[in-house]
This record gives structure tokens, sequence and C-alpha cells, in this order.
């Protein structure tokens, strides 16, 4: 890379904050505009934003928790956003969406800014248009779970390496930046764990292969790790000290054996996140195939920012394609990347024909369509949701009634009905306590691992369902609108009326006092033997 290219950047291609600002203001305002509109999703968007409710609640802002259980499979990052959030603007979709919002957008304003740097303006404008256009991005921005959020600051970390390395190379200072990359990989860590610092490292650590050394120096030295392990490192300490075995379990079990070991969700073959992209790249491909074949023809500086890029792509796709586990939103620390090669192949070579421009700029408009659409179309038809539901319970309970759930765990339960205490959840513990599939079922059963007597009190056996009904006047059910016929000792919902059915789902408010529940419970003293056995 040429030593002056720090020195001989254009008054055009020096940052101008004031400019920096309106397109951080119309980044978000594109990002954010829809992400209110539809219900949370099951199951990941009703898990991260009911523990981020209950952590809202309780006041406890330190152990995260999932029904009253602590909850460790993730760091509290997105939590302590969302709670954040939603103690400021009300408890509701946009609010809960606010973490995932607040990673694209950093990872969107990033990439402008670098690409507005150390490329030039034009290729700034059009990668952020290709990449808030592209679907996986669009959507993944008001997605809430922790993909978009740990994406974001990946790509914010890489960037302020990347910075630091061509500062140096320029004569530039650069510590700023290198120690504002430390701090945003610890952030990255407590976002969704160790990938928040592996990935930057690879992406680095591959551009100085390329490189072959030239610039190492520029890491080396104490200050940053040691910004990193302050920020980083209290929460997880805290929580050994409180938890036993919780290191264990985070960085082995949740860390390690799930990217090594099969049995957890979603398992696709090694090639599903190269197919994914060229999916979504297919309106940019002879963009692409252009810088390929002539990215040589151009400027070294350039062709320095390219090999990053390159690796980072290939850093991303090929570490998250090693485990079985795939899910979509693994590769969105992809996407910027990808945007900024699709813009420079435009840029800087151009199209061979008005046509191919028109296919570019089509892309776009499509893609943007198509995020539209898809938000538009969950929020009109949505997928599983316990909002409807929920309403209906938060209308006709009163303080106190507890709420039981049969056979199932609908996490956006607490939130959309505001319930302030766990909810009892009648199953057949002992048998799943060992149970091999990542789901609900797992997910309680490890938290309870965690907190044994509020387990005993919350996860019962289906037999103790009936004595902890009958110790309260008032109980609501929530279960499979067929629960009462399929197992015997459900019997008694038949004789309780129905609040609220839908989506094959029901919702039972029962009174253990009246003659024939308390009957079919066997309650200790029929009439009235809910109030004497309590």
């Amino acid at each position: 890379m040429d030593p002056n290219a720090g020195r001989t950047m254009t008054a055009e291609a020096r940052p101008g904050w004031r400019s920096a600002g309106a397109v951080a203001g119309l980044i978000f305002a594109w990002l954010a505009a829809t992400a209110g509109l539809r219900p949370l999703m099951l199951p990941d968007e009703g898990r991260y934003v009911g523990v981020a409710w209950e952590m809202l609640r309780s006041g406890d802002w330190l152990t995260p928790t999932l029904n009253g259980l602590p909850y460790f499979h993730k760091p509290p990052l997105f939590y302590w956003i969302t709670a954040a959030a939603m103690s400021l603007f009300g408890t509701h979709e946009w609010a809960a969406r606010a973490a995932p919002l607040l990673g694209a957008w950093l990872g969107a304003l990033a990439m402008f800014l670098f690409a507005r740097r150390w490329s030039n303006p034009r290729t700034a404008r059009l990668a952020l248009a290709a990449l808030l256009a592209q679907p996986l991005f669009y959507v993944g921005g008001q997605f809430a779970n922790l993909d978009m959020l740990v994406a974001g600051i990946i790509s914010a970390t890489i960037l302020l390496f990347a910075d630091a390395l061509l500062r140096s190379d320029a004569g530039l200072p650069f510590q700023r930046s290198l120690a504002a990359a430390w701090a945003m990989a610890a952030l990255g860590v407590l976002a969704k764990g160790l990938i928040g610092i592996v990935i930057p490292a690879l992406v680095i650590l591959a551009l100085l292969l390329l490189r072959r050394g030239r610039g190492w120096r520029a890491f080396v030295g104490w200050p940053g790790p040691l910004l990193f392990a302050a920020l980083a490192a209290p929460w997880f300490v805290a929580m050994e000290s409180r938890f036993a075995g919780f290191l264990d379990y985070f960085f082995v079990v949740q860390h390690f054996k799930r990217f090594a070991a099969g049995g957890f969700n979603n398992p696709q073959p090694f090639w599903f996140y190269p197919a994914l992209l060229l999916v979504f790249t297919l309106p940019w491909l002879p963009s692409l195939w252009r810088l390929g074949r002539r990215g040589r023809e151009l400027d070294p500086a350039g062709g320095a920012l390219r090999q990053l890029m390159v690796a980072w792509v290939a850093v991303v796709v090929v570490f998250f394609s090693l485990p079985q586990s795939k899910l979509v939103g693994y590769v969105l620390p992809a996407l910027p990347p990808l945007a900024f090669l699709v813009a420079d192949g435009l840029a800087n070579l151009g199209l061979p024909s008005a046509r191919a421009r028109r296919l570019w700029w089509g892309g776009i408009v499509g893609a943007a369509l198509l995020s539209l659409g898809t938000v538009f179309g969950l929020t009109a038809h949505p997928r599983a949701s316990s909002r409807e539901l929920a309403a209906v319970l938060a209308a006709e309970r009163s303080a106190g009634e507890p709420v039981f759930l049969l056979n199932r765990y609908d996490f956006d339960l607490p939130f959309y009905a505001r319930l302030r205490t766990p909810v009892l959840v009648a199953l057949d513990w002992p048998r799943t306590q060992s149970h091999s599939r990542d789901d609900w079922r797992k997910e309680l059963a490890d938290a309870g691992r965690f907190a044994s007597a509020a387990a005993d009190a919350t996860l019962l056996d289906r037999a103790a369902l009936a004595d902890a009904i009958c110790r309260h006047p008032v109980s609501w059910v929530v279960g499979a609108a067929d629960a009462g016929a399929g197992y015997p000792g459900y019997a008694f919902l038949a004789l309780a009326p129905v609040a609220f059915t839908g989506r094959q789902t029901s919702l039972w408010r029962v009174d253990s006092t009246a003659p024939g529940i308390a009957g079919r419970l066997g309650c200790a003293a029929g009439i009235g033997g809910a109030l004497a056995a309590r």
C-alpha cells in the first residue's frame, strides 16, 4: 500500500461529520421504519425479548433469567440494550428490536465511513445502498435475536483494526483506532461470546498473511488487550462467583461443544452459506465477476482493501461452515464486505453496457422491495405468536392468579401478558432432563441446574399439576386445544370455560372451587377445598 495514501486524500474523501450524521440518520430511519409492525416470532424473538423483559421487571440487570431461572446460553449485551430500550420507550415490538437495529446501523455506518475514507465517496455510497437493500441485512436488522447485533459489532471491530493498520502504513496516528477496536471486540464478546474476538482476529491474521506480515507491529502492545479484558471479563467473573460451573457451561458446552458436536438445531451441508450468499447476490454477479478478472488493473491501495474484504468474507463463510449446525443469521458478518466488493466492481471498473448497469440498479430496487415485502408479509400473516392470547390473559387475569403451561413454553407470553412472576410448566421433566435436542425443554432444564429450588417450584411433573392448581382458587392454563382429551390428568379442562382459542391453542380459566372441577382435580375438600389447602 502507498505509505502516503493517508496524506493525499482529497477534501471530498475526508470525513465530513455533518454529512456523516445525515447518513447515520437515514440509515437508522430506513432500518427502523417497519421494525415495530409485526409481532415477535417464536421461538427466537420471544425467547430473547422474554429474557430482557424479565431483567426489566425483576430489576436484576446482572443475571439473565428464563422463566426465573438463570439463562446462560448467551451473554448479556442484547438483554441490556433491549431492557433499556423498553424502559425508555415502552414494552412494544419496536423497542424489543432495538438491539438488532443498533447492530445493523453500526455495521452499515462503519462500512460507509471506512469506504469513504480509504476508497472513495462513490464506492461508499454504492456499498451502503447494496447493503441496506440486501434482504438478509434488512430483515436481520429487525429480527430480535443476537445475530445482527454481533454482526454489526464484528464489522465495526474489523474495520477499526483495518483503519489502525492503514493509518500505521501511512505514518498517521493509529492508537485511537486500535483502542476503539479492542473496546468494540469486548462488546462483541458480551454480545455473543468468543466469536466477538475470534472472527476479527482471524480476518486480520488472514490480511497480515496476504501482506506477508507487513504491518504486524501496529498490533503489538498491552494497552489494547488490557482494555479488552477490563471491559469483557467482569460479567463472566461475576457469574462464576454466583453460579459454580458457569464458565464450563458457557464456554465448553455452549461454545466448543456446540461448534464441534452434532445434535444442535438446523444441520446443513458445508456448501449452505456459499449457496445462500450466491442467491442473494445474483443481480450483482457481473460486477463481482469483472472485479475478479480486472481488479489487478486498479490502484494498489484499492487492492489492499479488496484483500481485506475477500479475506473477511472467506473467514466468515469457512468458519461457520465447519460445524453441522448452520443458521442463516450466522453469515450476517459477511454481508458488509460483500457489499463493498459489489460496489467496488461498479464504481472503479464500471459495467460494459447500459443493460448491465440497469441490472445492477434493478437489483438494488428489487432487493429493497423484497426486504419490505418480507416484513409486510410477516405482518399480514404472522407466524407463531402468543400476542392475541396474551392480550386476553392480561385483560382478564387478576394479580396473584398463577399461569400454567401444559407441555409447552411460549417464550413471548410473559412479555405480551406483562407477567411479573414465572409461569408453571407441566411436563414429564425427569424424562426430559437428558433431552438432547436444543429446544425449550433443554433450555429450561439446563437453566434449572443453576437454581434447583426455583426449578422445583416452576418445572412441574404432570402428575403434580392437579395439586398445584388446587392451591389457588383461580388459575389460568395454556395448552393445545385438545389437551383435555390427550392426557387423563388434564380431563378437568373439559369443565373449565375457554377464554381464548386460536392456532390450535386454548386458554382456560380454572376455578378450583367449582364442584365439578374440584372433583376432577381431587382437591382436598371439594367446594372451597382450594382455600382450605392454602
